[in-house]
């Protein structure tokens, strides 16, 4: 197993990419604690399939500080030390810019961006003694940015050069960091999308095909795991090769 005996704080878990990033964690050895907001059903009903000596759910709003911090208090409880850090928890907001409200602009901007940096910030402590990886889910659109989704991309970039300067801020100290850009991953967010422009954006893929969360979860593993020991401060995309 690539991670046996390693142990793991995920945000956004209870579905979508999260989800298929929890259940390879935990079918590769590790021990996972992960975040939910809303889906509490959801994310009760993963803790019954994968066991509860195996993961942990843990209710947060990661616009929220204080939730924030209780979630890694929590989290350290159950685990003990956090080996791996995945921020993945996001939202969209989109609109044309001229039509976006700040309102819109803000809670992307906060769940997007600015949870991943108090979850890195505060999670980096723990890791400083035996080292550990973060990873970073970030999009496609975080790179070549899209139309309607000013806000998205501008968090998703944002991402990139934080994880780039904690890749070099904590290098020394044996802790990774890396970021995965999904391109059009078949979950809940992609499916509100019409006919139209699905067949649109699938069409501009190499492999002709939308990807699948569990393809991105793969990734995760791999950068997670030792198999990926010299590899820090890079973008996967994990997109199929859009054109």
């Amino acid at each position: 197993m690539l991670l046996k005996d390693k142990t793991a704080l995920i945000s956004g878990g209870s579905r979508g990419i999260g989800e298929a990033i929890v259940r390879a964690f935990v079918a590769q050895g590790a021990k996972v604690v992960f975040t939910f907001n809303n889906a509490q059903d959801k994310a009760e009903l993963i803790v019954q399939e994968l066991g509860a000596d195996n993961v942990q759910a843990v209710k947060c709003d990661v616009t929220q500080k204080d939730e924030v911090l209780n979630a890694i208090n929590s989290s350290i409880q159950f685990l003990g030390e956090i080996d791996i850090l995945v921020n993945n928890a996001g939202v969209t907001k989109d609109n044309l810019l001229l039509r976006m409200s700040d309102e819109d602009w803000d809670i992307v901007m906060d769940t997007n961006l600015k949870a991943t940096y108090w979850l890195s910030k505060s999670v980096l402590k723990y890791m400083l003694k035996s080292g550990g990886a973060i990873i970073n889910i970030s999009s496609i659109m975080g790179i070549y940015g899209n139309q309607g989704q000013a806000n998205y991309a501008a968090s998703k970039s944002a991402i990139i050069g934080l994880s780039k300067s904690i890749a070099k801020e904590y290098g020394s100290r044996n802790i990774r960091c890396n970021v995965i850009a999904p391109g059009w991953i078949n979950t809940d967010m992609t499916e509100q999308l019409d006919e139209s422009s699905q067949k649109e954006f699938q069409q501009s893929i190499a492999l002709q095909r939308i990807g699948q969360p569990e393809e991105v979860a793969q990734v995760a593993v791999f950068l997670a795991s030792q198999m990926s020991s010299y590899i820090t401060g890079q973008v996967l995309q994990v997109c199929g090769g859009v054109k």
